[in-house]
């Protein structure tokens, strides 16, 4: 089956889109940028790098990272960086909704068979 793939442009150079999406979730679920990094096998440069987009780009942090020390360090959602995963993934669930019929008919064989 056909599925859709969401990525939103807010600016130049500023875009939002599944990937960004699940490395907050992963951040949010680890508590930690370098373990969401690790899960989705991407090196903590690269993880903290997209983090650091999003924060540029949104004007505000997306991700509250604590810095290490005895306890060790860790990362957690901001209130605005959980908003944008709630309402991404509101404009993808609805968008989905919206496409089914027609992804239902770019999937299903043609009745001529090509």
């Amino acid at each position: 089956m056909a599925r859709l793939s969401i990525r939103i442009d807010l600016g130049p150079d500023h875009r939002v889109g599944p990937g960004k999406v699940h490395l907050l979730e992963m951040i949010a679920e680890h508590g930690s940028i370098s373990a969401a990094g690790r899960a989705l096998g991407m090196s903590y440069r690269r993880a903290w790098m997209l983090v650091e987009a999003m924060n540029k780009g949104f004007g505000r942090p997306v991700v509250d990272a604590q810095i290490g020390g005895k306890s060790g360090g860790g990362a957690r959602l901001s209130p605005f960086g959980a908003d944008v995963v709630a309402h991404y993934r509101a404009i993808e669930r609805a968008a989905e909704e919206s496409a089914l019929p027609f992804l239902a008919k770019l999937s299903a064989p043609s009745a001529n068979g090509t």
